[in-house]
Order: C-alpha cells, then sequence, then structure tokens
C-alpha cells in the first residue's frame, strides 16, 4: 500500500484498515506455521503496512492536538 494513498483516508477508515490488516497477519503468521502458505513475504509485507498506517495513525492524532 502506497502512503500517499494512505495520507488522504480518515481517522475512522485508517483504523479500519489497521484493524483488517492485523486480522491478516495473524491469519498469515498461522497459516505458515500449519505449513499452509510457503511465501513469508507476505507476513512480512503486512507488518510494513501495520507499521505505516500505525505511522499515518500517528502523525494525525498529533496534528490534531497541536
Amino acid at each position: 500500500m502506497k502512503i500517499k494513498d494512505l495520507e488522504k483516508k480518515d481517522l475512522n477508515e485508517l483504523h479500519k484498515l489497521l484493524t483488517e490488516k492485523q486480522k491478516q497477519a495473524i491469519q498469515a503468521k498461522f497459516d505458515l506455521k500449519m505449513g499452509k502458505v510457503k511465501n513469508v513475504k507476505i507476513l512480512f509485507n503486512l507488518k510494513k503496512d501495520i507499521a505505516q498506517i500505525s505511522t499515518i495513525i500517528n502523525q494525525l492524532l498529533s496534528q490534531k492536538h497541536a
């Protein structure tokens, strides 16, 4: 997911997206341990997306409080 696309979304959309990505990450971890998925890069990309979304949320919250 691109950062420019994330910056265009509002706070509620970002929170929904964050919880969705976190659920996907949990499922991906489970699938990797069970041997259903061999591609580790999926989990890496999900973690990266979660970090980017969290950063954008924190930036938006700090702008509102400033």
